[in-house]
């Protein structure tokens, strides 16, 4: 097997998990699960499939990832999402990097390719990112954000593109993917916190229309039927959430500091 470690951070994925290793069984003898307090049976599903499951609590996306790096055994490692899966055709060009020994670049990018209920294979006009997720350990790290999971490579690191493409299976349904995205939309409300920044209260009128003309046209769900308008419905609704929740903490500090003041006189 190459000398290539592969890790996922999971909790609740005990539905889709599965499919994600077995997947990618072929790649590796350290496949890694970093699970933050499932209830459904992700752990023994998990270990079912052969891997090496670590509980931690959760500190953020990045600080979980980076987590479960600093749990791999190989120098270069592999990150998948619990919703993707890796078709044959993207494990073999993996397997083949490695035929010979070292591949020649440093770092990977992927393009994954999302995917919605009922749909086999990814639409010819799915929206994709194309992020680093094949990488080498003294290379990259992935950020230390809570919000943004994004690998970090050192300057000067030689990167290539694979040519396959990973399915990103985000939706459950409708519900679950609000359900998800309403908790998002409060780390990054905390980020914003975090960093001190202040976003324009014109941006609570103008995230949503803008945010569907993103989803809808830009990243071609109205290419999509149905399902794409629902979805970038979502989407839409959940960045503006994510400024309002931004507005309420203003305002609910605002209003404590008068209180603070009149208390105060």
């Amino acid at each position: 097997m190459p000398p290539l470690s592969i890790f996922i951070i999971a909790r609740d994925e005990a539905d889709r998990i599965g499919r994600t290793i077995a997947a990618v069984r072929s790649l590796s003898d350290d496949i890694v699960v970093v699970d933050s307090g499932s209830t459904d049976g992700t752990q023994a599903v998990a270990a079912g499939f052969g891997a090496r499951v670590i509980e931690n609590p959760w500190p953020g996306y990045g600080q979980q990832k980076r987590f479960a790096e600093d749990q791999c055994r190989h120098r270069w490692l592999l990150n998948l999402d619990a919703d993707e899966v890796a078709p044959p055709e993207l494990v073999d060009e993996i397997a083949a990097l490695f035929a010979a020994g070292e591949p020649p670049e440093e770092a990977y990018k992927l393009r994954i390719a999302e995917m919605f209920p009922g749909e086999g294979a990814p639409h010819r006009f799915a929206y994709a990112l194309t992020p680093v997720r094949l990488y080498r350990s003294d290379k990259g790290r992935y950020s230390p954000s809570p919000v943004h999971d994004r690998v970090e490579l050192q300057p000067g690191t030689r990167v290539g593109r694979l040519k396959g493409t990973i399915h990103h299976y985000s939706v459950r349904s409708l519900g679950e993917q609000i359900a998800k995205l309403n908790s998002y939309s409060d780390a990054q409300a905390d980020d914003l916190d975090q960093r001190g920044a202040t976003l324009s209260a014109l941006r609570l009128a103008l995230e949503f229309p803008g945010n569907f003309f993103k989803a809808y046209i830009g990243r071609r769900h109205a290419l999509r039927g149905v399902y794409g308008f629902m979805t970038a419905m979502n989407y839409a609704f959940y960045r503006y959430l994510r400024v309002a929740k931004h507005w309420e903490r203003r305002l609910q500090r605002r209003g404590e500091r008068r209180e603070g003041d009149h208390d105060g006189r």
